[in-house]
C-alpha cells in the first residue's frame, strides 16, 4: 500500500530510543522528512545521523515538551528547515511505578506533564501551520495501561487523558481535514523493557495470555503510526488504534 508521505514533514518526540526511534525510521522509509525530538540531545542527534547517513533527511532537535518555549522553538526550527509542518507523534513519555501510597507528588507530577501537558504543548505549536495547509496528522501515543495497571494510577491516568485529549482535538481540528487519532501500544519490546529485571517472566507470561503469542515490537507501533499518518486514513479521526496483540 502506497502511503503518500513523501515529501511531508514529520515531527516526532521521544524519538531518541524505542518507540520514536522506530517511527522516524519509518517515516523516513516512507520518503518523510523528519524532526528527531527528544529531551536527551546525543541520542535524537545520533539517531538524526543514522537516517541521514541511509539517506534520509532528518534534523534532531532537543527539546523538553513541558517547556512551550522550547516546543516552540523546535517548530521553528523545523518550518525554517523544512517549510512546514505535516504530521505530529506525540510520542514523550515516561514511567514512575509504584503503588499510590508510596507515589509522591512529584512522581505524579511529571508523568503527567511529560504526556500530558506534553501532548497539549506540541499539538497547540503545530495547529496553526496545518490549519494554513488545510491538512494535518496527529498521532498520540497512549497505551494499553489506559484501562488501568496495578502501580501504574499516574501513568494510566494520562494515557487514559491521551485518548480524551485525542478525541476532543479531532472535534476542534476536522473543519481543516486534520485527523487526531491515537495508538494505544501493548507490551513492546524496547531497550527500556528489556533492561528490567523481570523482563523474562515478562515475556513468558506475554507469550501465554496474549491471543498473538509474542511481544510486540517497535515495528509494529511504527506501522500503525504511518498507516494513521498516510492519506489512507484520511477518514479516520478521534480513533484508538489499539496495538496489543488482541489483549486487553
Amino acid at each position: 500500500m502506497e502511503l503518500d508521505l513523501a515529501g511531508k514533514t514529520a515531527i516526532v518526540t521521544g524519538a531518541g530510543n524505542g518507540i520514536g526511534a522506530a517511527i522516524v525510521a519509518r517515516f523516513v522509509a516512507e520518503g518523510a522528512n523528519v524532526v528527531v525530538s527528544d529531551i536527551n540531545g546525543e541520542a535524537a542527534e545520533a539517531q538524526a545521523e543514522a537516517l541521514r547517513k541511509a539517506g534520509g533527511k532528518a534534523i534532531a532537535v532537543t527539546a523538553n515538551v513541558v517547556d512551550a518555549e522550547q516546543v516552540e522553538a523546535m517548530v521553528a526550527k523545523t518550518v525554517e528547515t523544512f517549510g512546514t509542518v505535516d504530521i505530529l507523534v506525540n510520542n514523550a513519555g515516561l514511567t514512575r511505578d509504584m503503588r499510590i501510597t508510596k507515589m509522591t507528588e512529584a512522581d505524579w507530577d511529571i508523568v503527567i506533564d511529560v504526556i500530558l501537558k506534553g501532548a497539549f504543548n506540541c499539538t497547540r505549536a503545530v495547529l496553526p501551520h496545518m490549519n494554513e495547509n488545510k491538512w494535518g496528522r496527529v498521532v498520540n501515543i497512549s497505551s494499553r495501561a489506559h484501562l488501568g495497571n496495578r502501580g501504574q494510577a499516574n501513568y494510566s491516568a494520562a494515557k487514559a487523558g491521551i485518548i480524551g485529549f485525542t478525541r476532543a482535538m479531532s472535534l476542534e481540528a476536522g473543519r481543516n481535514y486534520i485527523t487526531v487519532n491515537a495508538v494505544a501500544p501493548g507490551i513492546i519490546s524496547t531497550e527500556m523493557v528489556r533492561s528490567l529485571p523481570h523482563w523474562d517472566s515478562i515475556r513468558e507470561n506475554a507469550e501465554k495470555t496474549t491471543p498473538i503469542p509474542r511481544v510486540g515490537e517497535v515495528e509494529d507501533i511504527a506501522d500503525a503510526v504511518a498507516f494513521l499518518a498516510s492519506e489512507r486514513a484520511g477518514y479516520i479521526s478521534g480513533d484508538v488504534l489499539h496495538v496489543t496483540g488482541g489483549r486487553y
